[in-house]
């Protein structure tokens, strides 16, 4: 199979065995005991460093493209595909896959890097971010990508797309989870709102919501663009159950996910607390770079803290 495999091949729990995720095999499914250990917890640490790379790499040849929500949406993208989901790149369209949705669509390179890391498509695509006749456009596109399950960037549609596949599922008796990011700024949209309390009102429990709180959207603060706080009491009273949690700490994003799917007659809100920018010292918390790609001193920078980091979690596992 080939690309996840060759990426990290030090790394057993993510080589693929007739395209399926080699800890699903090792692990089983469902139950409440951590299907995980500290060293799995280090290894997924290393290749969100490793996605947020590519992520820099891309925008910077790109000369376009999303930075700071990128960043911040890698940890739980990566916790996802990495480990939690039940997906398998050599059947994209497999009827009983979980399903992701990345309703914050300017947030695609972090997407792509990620399905191109698990064999979804060729690695080497990522270089052509953006480029005419590219199948990565700044957005994501359904019909172009493979693992892509929607089209999305205009905000605030994909809870509404992820409550219909998960009626769907529902209906058809499919056990598939669905998993859908949202931006904080992007809750601004009403249509999010109504997205909730239809996954309220028909109870919804395979479906799991993630928000990326990083306070930051591209007219600056949250807060002061239009105040969403309390955010936790916003979605418990739409019905939702909800979880609050660090962001960037894969211990507890897949703790929560797992709670998620075996919480029961409710959808589930897990609010991230992340950091625009994440793992770029000068980008984080910097709204600056909500969409202005790095420049070479700037890209060149980012490599440099990257390969650091890298190291020090090596040496570390």
């Amino acid at each position: 199979m080939g690309n996840r495999a060759d990426f990290y091949t030090n790394y057993f729990y993510i080589k693929k065995h007739s395209g399926v995720c080699f800890h699903l095999l090792i692990n089983g499914w469902g139950g409440t005991l951590k299907p995980y250990d500290e060293e799995v917890i280090k290894k997924l640490d290393i290749i969100a460093v490793k996605i947020r790379r590519h992520v820099i790499e891309m925008l910077y040849r790109a000369k376009s493209g999303h930075p700071g929500g990128s960043l911040s949406a890698v940890d739980a993208i990566v916790a996802l595909y990495f480990h939690h989901m039940n997906d398998n790149p050599k059947k994209p369209e497999d009827p009983d896959r979980d399903r992701f949705i990345l309703s914050k669509g300017h947030a695609a390179p972090t997407l792509y890097a990620v399905l191109a890391e698990c064999g979804y498509f060729d690695v080497k695509e990522l270089k052509r971010l953006r480029e005419i006749n590219s199948i990565l456009q700044g957005h994501p596109v359904s019909f172009h990508i493979p693992g892509v399950e929607a089209s999305t960037g205009s905000l605030g549609h994909g809870l509404s797309f992820a409550n219909g596949i998960a009626l769907a599922g529902k209906a058809d008796k499919k056990k598939y989870n669905v998993y859908v990011m949202l931006g904080d700024g992007e809750t601004d949209e009403g249509q999010i709102w109504e997205a909730a309390a239809v996954a309220s009102h028909y109870r919804l429990d395979n479906l799991t919501a993630l928000l990326d709180r990083n306070f930051l959207q591209i007219d600056g603060n949250t807060e002061d663009v239009l105040r969403l706080e309390s955010v936790y009491d916003r979605w418990s009273s739409f019905g939702w159950h909800v979880r609050e949690i660090d962001g960037h700490d894969i211990d507890q994003i897949l703790d929560a996910l797992q709670m998620a799917d075996d919480h029961k007659n409710q959808p589930t809100m897990i609010i991230l607390n992340t950091v625009k920018g994440k793992g770029v010292s000068f980008m984080e918390n910097n709204v600056d770079f909500h969409g202005v790609p790095p420049n070479e001193m700037e890209y060149k920078l980012a490599m440099s803290e990257f390969d650091m980091l890298l190291r020090k979690l090596e040496e570390a596992s």
